[in-house]
């Protein structure tokens, strides 16, 4: 098996949350420096900055999954990322479906930008990407699962925003391809409260909204090759792979 160091929850300038130097260049420059060989895009509730941040990472030599941080009407959230630029963009039309529109407000909660490479802005998103969208997470795995993609609930330990802290636990019929805890605990302390999902596949990520932040937190993928194939079966543990969080 190779080696791959991933972080795969980073925001851009997209997020409302997202610092505005989170560029797609930036982000790819500060991912090399960091000597990672593959970054998840999870901007909140859209996909649009994500094959900016592929293209250029083609460029670096930087595998980018494609994806997202969906809010649930649970108010839960959940990375999901997508082989092909086809499923992302039917993943881009389930969310615009499903998302509320509610006005953003640039002045209390930040802009929404799409830059381009060279960092010009091509589109400022007006509908508030905090809203949750009007579908459960099963909804959503569903659908992700539909598409192909991957299935990740986000920060499970978290007071807030994830599954265990909106539902109290983690439904059992709940189709989840892993799960990510924050920098704050480890896996082994979250088992501890949480045997039950001993199984599964666990992974830590920067959450990065800031570049200092990017590959702050990383995981070790071991698998055959840098692929999208790869990383999901990984993710399930598929014949000797498996992902450790540094």
């Amino acid at each position: 098996m190779n080696s791959f160091r991933a972080d795969i929850h980073i925001h851009t300038v997209l997020s409302p949350c997202g610092d505005l130097y989170m560029s797609p260049i930036n982000i790819i420059k500060k991912a090399k420096e960091m000597q990672l060989d593959i970054i998840g895009i999870t901007d909140h509730n859209s996909t649009k900055q994500c094959l900016t941040v592929k293209k250029l990472g083609n460029k670096y030599g930087i595998f980018t999954l494609c994806g997202a941080e969906i809010t649930t009407k649970e108010e839960i959230h959940s990375l999901v990322f997508f082989e092909n630029d086809e499923n992302l963009k039917s993943f881009q039309n389930y969310i615009d479906e499903h998302l509320p529109n509610v006005e953003n407000d640039v002045n209390r909660l930040g802009y929404q930008l799409i830059v381009d490479e060279d960092e010009n802005v091509i589109e400022e998103e007006e509908r508030s990407l905090y809203s949750a969208l009007d579908i459960s997470i099963d909804n959503l795995a569903d659908e992700v699962h539909r598409l192909n993609g991957i299935f990740i609930p986000a920060h499970v330990n978290k007071s807030k925003n994830s599954i265990i802290s909106q539902l109290g636990f983690v439904p059992p019929t709940l189709k989840a391809d892993g799960y990510e805890i924050s920098r704050h605990i480890s896996k082994e302390d979250f088992l501890k409260t949480n045997s039950y999902l001993n199984s599964y596949t666990f992974i830590s990520n920067s959450d990065a909204h800031a570049i200092a932040d990017v590959g702050s937190v990383t995981n070790t993928f071991y698998m055959n090759e840098l692929s999208f194939e790869e990383i999901k079966r990984a993710l399930l543990k598929e014949n000797g792979r498996e992902i450790i969080i540094n």
